[in-house]
């Protein structure tokens, strides 16, 4: 089983999710209304399947914070999450980093 990191984070009053994976040029994601609360873990769970991802069994979401600006106490606060995460189903393909088109299972593996 290939699992990758899937992330939220808040930035600019919007809520995103994204997979990172390795040589795409850009990462399956969802975003939710600017403005909104931190999306719960059953949203999660619902915006990773609409992007062909699941959270590996007994995975949890582990937070950390971040700033724009380091060690200034009074920059804004980053919010950033990760989970383990695995393909289940279909995943649309995903840009590559030379222009290609990659499938997801093969930039997973």
């Amino acid at each position: 089983m290939t699992t990758v990191q899937a992330q939220i984070s808040n930035s600019r009053g919007h809520w995103r999710l994204y997979v990172a994976l390795l040589n795409a040029s850009e990462w399956p994601e969802r975003r939710w209304t600017p403005g909104g609360p931190v999306p719960t873990p059953t949203e999660r769970d619902e915006a990773l399947a609409t992007l062909g991802y699941e959270p590996v069994p007994g995975t949890r979401w582990r937070w950390c914070e971040d700033s724009a600006i380091p060690d200034d106490p009074t920059s804004p606060v980053w919010l950033i999450a990760s989970a383990t995460v695995r393909l289940c189903g279909y995943a649309p393909p995903v840009a590559g980093t030379d222009g290609s088109e990659l499938d997801p299972w093969e930039v997973a593996a």
